[in-house]
């Protein structure tokens, strides 16, 4: 299985802090979120290379930090060539240049680099295991559907855990699950990815790209426990350092 990490945003929204410095090495407690996300996939068995896409103007800070990492599989860096926010490939474009890239050919365990939550990958993993070759989708429970408002993709599952709803960031939600940017797809799926960029629909969040594939293939939601943020802007991280303290 390949691990897929997307960290060729420019986070704007960050700046002043993310001017130099990509949003996945923002430090929160004693680690950045960078770091986080590779402990907890170097825990599951059978991820064995950890490829990382970023942009032009990253690059180099992300090399220096894949060369100061010790973890127990391989990990790559690969640079989409963009430079500026309005050039990037977007989530969806990123994914599809891996696939080419690295000939990708294995299931995939997608994250955003952006995350930060407790749980472990491994019964996630588990969980997309029993689906064969099911695209499965990680989900946080928030709650009050009304605060997922215009921010997350919203999704509704039945008993099983399949997803029989999705919606990318409604005005009015109908669940409170959303997703947290944690995705398995199997091999047999990744030849969908280009088919959709083929019909020129959103490149940027996974969900849309979700919302397409839902019709063609089987999704299924498994529910994290424990706490999740979504570092999208200045606040989210004041919030997160506050919980996980400074530095």
């Amino acid at each position: 299985m390949k691990a897929v990490i997307l960290a060729a945003g420019y986070a704007t929204r960050l700046y002043p802090l993310t001017l130099n410095t990509p949003k996945c090495l923002l430090k929160i407690g004693k680690q950045t979120l960078l770091d986080s996300l590779c402990r907890k996939l170097e825990a599951v068995s059978k991820v064995d290379e950890i490829l990382i896409v970023t942009n032009e103007k990253f690059f180099g800070r992300l090399e220096s930090w894949r060369n100061r990492v010790s973890l127990r599989c391989p990990v790559r860096v690969l640079n989409d060539g963009t430079t500026s926010n309005e050039t990037r490939l977007g989530a969806i474009g990123d994914f599809n240049f891996l696939i080419r890239e690295c000939k990708i050919d294995r299931d995939v365990l997608m994250l955003a680099s952006d995350n930060l939550f407790e749980d472990a990958l491994v019964e996630f993993v588990k969980f997309c295991e029993t689906k064969r070759e099911l695209v499965s989708v990680g989900l946080h429970d928030i709650g009050d559907p009304k605060l997922a408002s215009k921010k997350f993709g919203v999704l509704e599952i039945d008993a099983s855990g399949r997803v029989v709803g999705m919606e990318e960031k409604p005005e009015h939600p109908k669940s409170g699950l959303i997703g947290m940017g944690v995705y398995f797809f199997p091999r047999n799926t990744l030849r969908t990815v280009a088919e959709y960029l083929a019909e020129g629909p959103a490149k940027d969040a996974p969900g849309y790209y979700l919302q397409w594939l839902h019709g063609r293939v089987e999704i299924f939601g498994f529910l994290f426990k424990g706490l999740w943020y979504d570092i999208g802007d200045l606040n989210a991280l004041e919030e997160a350092r506050k919980i996980f303290g400074e530095n």
